[in-house]
């Protein structure tokens, strides 16, 4: 909504750019747009890369991926929730690399 009142320049309900200070409008006639590639980070694991988990626990666990038939994972625990609740495992497949959780 203008604070403004419409004019011949500015009638109402065209976009219009206001300023909240002075009584400056800019008027919006043509789309503006702008396409800017995204740049992707490198995907990194959390706990410090490709070569942390090499001294990681290992457990008995079946992946949850349908077409992996690892049986075995690395893990670890974390403290997510209060202190009264079990800790979070975090499991990594060793066959695969598909990661999941267990509460």
């Amino acid at each position: 909504m203008s604070r403004a009142a419409s004019t011949i320049d500015f009638p109402e309900g065209q976009n219009r750019l206001e300023c909240r200070t002075c009584p400056y409008q800019f008027l919006i006639n043509q789309r503006y747009y702008e396409r800017r590639p995204m740049k992707r980070k490198e995907v990194e694991d959390v706990i410090g890369g490709k070569d942390a988990w090499e001294n990681v626990d290992r457990a008995d666990a079946q992946c949850p991926r349908e077409t992996c038939d690892g049986s075995e994972a690395f893990f670890y625990q974390v403290q997510i929730r209060s202190a009264d609740e079990p800790m979070t495992t975090f499991y990594k497949c060793v066959t695969c690399a598909q990661r999941w959780k267990e509460n």
